[in-house]
């Protein structure tokens, strides 16, 4: 089955001066998604394919319209070319919906989400609350959304109009980094200790009531986690999808990770990151045999064999390209796209993925 999607794009929403939304006509059953997860958009831009990835910021019991918003970034390929030029009418090939940045709902379910986010990191929180306050009337939902100033809001109206509809169970905290005179809110560079402050205004439901979702740069993202951590919020609470990755902002210089699969946990089994090595990947139920030459990335060196392998980011972050790791070990660049537990059951990321091993064995989708 194929994983790709020509959409029709229905409409475009100028949400700020430098983000649209995209609203797609929707194609029926091949278009199953859950709030939170991603499109990955494929356009040809200055004679190259390009592919990145977008969070739907609609919720599938809600939203008629599946739709993707793209903020635009200097120098961005993609994001210019988008809000440049995209219009109602056209179509853009994607692929069908990826990611684990979800919640899952049930109407008997009585919590509190907490979204927490910045800039563009807003779109899956979208989606998120709108299928929380629409379909479980016993629970609450926060937002601390952090921006640049006022006119960087993107979907303030839309906030707005949910905060009128769910007047008891919405709460809205919008903390700027450039306030106006008459600005009544938190202001200023976001810290752990402002966010502490902030997280303690919001309704109470109890450490095991309350789920933590939160989406943005790596600036913002380590303010957040700082601040959940002096507030004592086990990890377990937590899920988070960065948006940026910033290398810089690492503590440690060597991040390469060693992945190995259960299956050929052998010590007699040499690491050695100099050698190529044959690499298998199962995709749709065919096997494809390659060899990785050292330095080389799995996916890349299987692009080049013309194997039609999922990808998007190719930094590590959006998991388009995850595998199941069956055999051998591979050492991965970035991990940051990989959750602990998807780590511990042998999850892979080809795109930062290099084998170190012989049998390397890959199982896609």
């Amino acid at each position: 089955m194929s994983v790709y999607l020509d959409l029709t794009v229905r409409e475009v929403i100028r949400e700020t001066s430098d983000a649209i939304t995209i609203v797609f006509e929707h194609p029926g059953d091949a278009l199953d998604y859950r709030a939170g997860q991603f499109l990955t958009l494929i356009c040809e831009v200055k004679g190259a394919e390009i592919r990145r990835s977008y969070s739907l910021c609609t919720s599938p019991w809600v939203d008629e319209y599946p739709a993707v918003t793209v903020k635009r970034v200097a120098d961005g390929l993609m994001s210019n070319h988008l809000n440049n030029t995209i219009t109602a009418g056209n179509t853009i090939k994607v692929m069908k919906p990826m990611g684990h940045f979800t919640i899952d709902i049930a109407p008997h379910n009585k919590r509190h989400v907490v979204l927490m986010g910045g800039g563009s990191g807003i779109t899956p929180l979208m989606g998120i609350a709108k299928s929380v306050l629409s379909q479980e009337p016993e629970s609450r939902v926060s937002l601390v959304y952090a921006n640049r100033d006022l006119d960087s809001i993107i979907f303030k109206t839309q906030w707005e109009q949910l905060a009128t509809q769910y007047p008891e169970r919405l709460t809205v905290v919008h903390s700027l980094d450039q306030a106006p005179p008459n600005w009544q809110g938190p202001a200023g560079m976001v810290t752990p200790d402002k966010l502490v402050e902030i997280i303690k205004q919001l309704p109470n439901q109890g450490v095991h009531s309350t789920e933590y979702f939160i989406c943005g740069p790596n600036g913002l993202m380590n303010a957040i986690f700082g601040a959940l951590e002096i507030l004592g919020v086990p990890k377990d609470r937590i899920k988070r999808e960065l948006f940026v990755n910033n290398s810089s902002d690492k503590k440690n210089t060597d991040n390469n990770t060693m992945a190995e699969s259960n299956a050929q946990n052998n010590e007699a089994l040499v690491e050695d990151d100099t050698k190529d090595y044959e690499v298998t990947i199962i995709l749709d139920g065919e096997e494809h045999t390659f060899t990785v030459e050292a330095g080389y990335s799995i996916l890349e060196t299987g692009l080049d064999e013309g194997i039609d392998m999922p990808y998007s980011c190719q930094s590590g972050l959006c998991t388009a390209c995850r595998g199941k790791l069956l055999s051998g070990k591979v050492k991965m660049d970035e991990t940051e796209g990989l959750s602990d537990e998807e780590m511990e059951e042998g999850y892979v990321l080809n795109c930062v993925g290099h084998p170190v091993t012989e049998g390397v064995r890959i199982e896609i989708g």
